[in-house]
């Protein structure tokens, strides 16, 4: 099932960019087993992000990895964590295991997606 069409505009709103994950660590205090992501936007900064992507990344290999992520939604609090951005991943056939959306070549980071 898709989802109600949308029109250019409300695509517009989005500001999906691309960072790099500079640091992962377990996140304890969520109620499901996640990550928490420090991702270098380049000119936008760093933000900070809970990411429920345990089942197919080690937080060690996450380092340095390109990811694709929404960058102006409201900030997100997840027990004494504030999410500030959410990583963008494809679902698998279960809910946890999600595949991060990365560019295909290396970019600099903060870049728009449109």
């Amino acid at each position: 099932m898709t989802k109600p069409e949308i029109s250019w505009e409300d695509f517009e709103k989005i500001d999906i960019r691309v960072g790099t994950i500079i640091s992962a660590s377990d996140f304890k205090k969520a109620r499901n087993p996640s990550y928490q992501l420090e991702i270098d936007f380049g000119d936008l900064g760093i933000k900070k992000s809970s990411a429920q992507i345990t089942a197919l990344y080690q937080k060690e290999d996450l380092i340095g990895k390109q990811i694709l992520a929404v960058v102006n939604f409201p900030k997100k609090q997840i027990a004494n964590f504030f999410s500030e951005c959410l990583v963008l991943g494809v679902y698998g056939d279960n809910k946890s295991e999600v595949t991060l959306l990365s560019p295909s070549l290396p970019v600099k980071n903060g870049l728009e997606v449109g």
